[in-house]
């Protein structure tokens, strides 16, 4: 085990929660598994800005690193599965949560968490798709294998966020006409940049509506469950669905069964934390395939390590648009 020194940011207990800040550590604040990474990049996710806010019990083996992803080189192995130099990608399995993840220089991880880098794909590019990108590609995947056929009305809720609008950029180069669901009139002009063929107001489903309301959507991609969603699957036509990921609004669903015993409609629920290896592989390939680096540039911005306290509060806030890339 190395002695050598690396930034990280760390979460500590303290009796009014927890702390962060960015710290000096080694190899022995790590906990021990098979892998040890530099980690060239992670990234920043909604997730992230409750796990540094102290919200909703994400971190809960304190003091750890938090940072639900990241992608860099492997530095050591005693895997046969990965060898010194090569370049890997990690997404869920509880890093970040229960386990030291990506906001530092170095981490340390099951072999079976890791997934090898498509070819082509640097790890800059790989946190610019980062967890929310892998979740966007799971969730049209998801549409793709119910039966929802390119060319049809797909809407992405919660469209200027990370989820949103990897899944807004997918679907379009897919051939679906995709419409965004937003409460940022001021993100319209970005949102038509990446393919959105027009913009719904938040306000028309953020309330409580008819449990069966005109057939709208062919199928939809949902990240902020609550009346939305609600209204989504209420606008959803026969033998159309829904792929949810996400409750940014509520983590309830205040409808009724009229959508899928009347229209036959679909909810997909979609996991990335606990996906299983082979999917996530699929979906690395496809993500590397359907994405050119021009498409990653329009969604993303990069910060620092020392930035991400502040971000916190700008996520949560839904200040942030697109991805966040997060150099270590």
């Amino acid at each position: 085990m190395s002695n050598e020194t690396f930034r990280a940011l760390m979460a500590r207990k303290t009796e009014a929660g927890q702390s962060i800040a960015l710290e000096t550590i080694t190899e022995a604040d790590l906990p021990e598994a098979d892998v040890t990474v530099d980690v060239e990049y992670s990234s920043f996710n909604y997730k992230d800005g409750l796990a540094l806010k102290g919200l909703s019990r994400i971190l809960r083996a304190l003091p750890m690193v938090p940072g639900i992803d990241f992608a860099g080189t492997v530095r050591s192995s005693a895997s046969p599965d990965f060898q010194p130099g090569d370049k890997v990608v990690l997404t869920g399995w509880g890093v970040g949560e229960n386990w030291s993840g990506g906001f530092a220089q170095r981490a340390r991880v099951k072999s079976e968490w890791l997934v090898k880098l498509p070819e082509g794909l640097s790890s800059r590019q790989a946190m610019a798709i980062g967890t929310a990108g892998l979740t966007a590609m799971l969730c049209v995947d998801a549409l793709e294998r119910y039966g929802i056929a390119a060319g049809g009305n797909v809407l992405v809720t919660g469209a200027a966020g990370g989820v949103g609008s990897v899944a807004v950029r997918l679907l379009s180069r897919l051939g679906y006409k995709v419409s965004a669901l937003t409460g940022r009139r001021s993100e319209e002009d970005f949102l038509k940049s990446i393919g959105a063929a027009d913009i719904v107001d938040r306000d028309t489903y953020a309330a409580a509506g008819k449990p069966l309301q005109g057939e709208r959507w062919h199928g939809a991609v949902d990240t902020v469950g609550g009346h939305i969603l609600a209204n989504v699957l209420a606008s959803t036509v026969y033998g159309g669905a829904v792929a949810a990921c996400g409750l940014a609004a509520s983590t309830d669903l205040p409808t009724t069964v009229f959508p899928f015993i009347l229209r036959n409609v679909a909810l997909l629920g979609v996991d990335s934390v606990n996906c299983p290896t082979q999917r996530r592989a699929h979906a690395w390939k496809r993500l590397s395939e359907l994405l050119e680096p021009g498409d990653l540039d329009l969604v993303t911005q990069e910060v620092g390590l020392d930035d991400l306290p502040k971000l916190a509060d700008d996520i949560l806030a839904g200040r942030v648009r697109g991805r966040t890339v997060v150099r270590t």
